[in-house]
């Protein structure tokens, strides 16, 4: 019985998000992107950031970059190939890649370029 109970507390706790800590206000400062064309539609994304909470925000602000490059060339679509992140005196880099395309490419990591513009306006995280 003990260990039905035990194993019920443990349970309600998966999916808990617990409470953001009071004073930890989300202040990123968004400091630049590096584009630069690999090949044919493979680019890559350089960014800079400080504030950032964990790699995810640097991923996201990286497909900001992406999506909007897609724009720019009159795509609307961009695949993400790979993103690495490192921190280094505060400041949070990433190295992501990604393809671009006018039709929505295969694979599991496809972003829609006008969406995630829109999405990233909303969140006030800059694009190129």
């Amino acid at each position: 019985m003990r260990l039905a109970v035990l194993g019920l507390v443990v349970l309600a706790g998966c999916g808990v998000t617990p409470p953001p800590e009071s004073g930890a206000a989300f202040t990123p400062a968004y400091e630049g992107v590096e584009t630069a064309l690999l090949d044919g539609d493979l680019v890559s994304f350089r960014v800079a950031m400080r504030g950032a909470r964990d790699n995810a925000d640097v991923e996201r602000y990286a497909a900001c970059a992406a999506a909007q490059y897609a724009l720019i060339r009159g795509y609307g679509f961009a695949r993400h190939v790979r993103t690495l992140v490192d921190v280094s005196a505060g400041i949070w880099h990433g190295d992501a890649v990604y393809t671009v395309s006018p039709a929505l490419p295969r694979g599991s990591r496809t972003i829609d370029a006008e969406v995630t513009v829109a999405d990233c306006a909303l969140n006030g995280i800059p694009t190129v």
